[in-house]
């Protein structure tokens, strides 16, 4: 068939090892200069922290405003 190239064999993801990732301070005077600058309010602070209140509304990740 033309057009497709040979392809080759793909390792899967075994012998990686997974990173584990630092713990961040949420409460760190950088993270909160950047929470003055992203957030409008605090349920919206605590909805960027991951404090979600039982009916919020779910996110749309991957849809432009326009």
């Amino acid at each position: 068939m033309p057009g497709k190239g040979k392809q080759g064999k793909s390792r899967g993801k075994s012998g990686r090892k997974k990173q584990k990732k630092p713990e961040v301070d949420i409460l760190s005077p950088a993270a909160m200069l950047n929470l003055y600058y992203i957030a409008h309010n605090v349920a919206d602070c605590l909805h960027l922290r991951g404090f979600r209140w039982p009916g919020a509304p779910k996110s749309k990740k991957g849809k432009n405003k326009t």
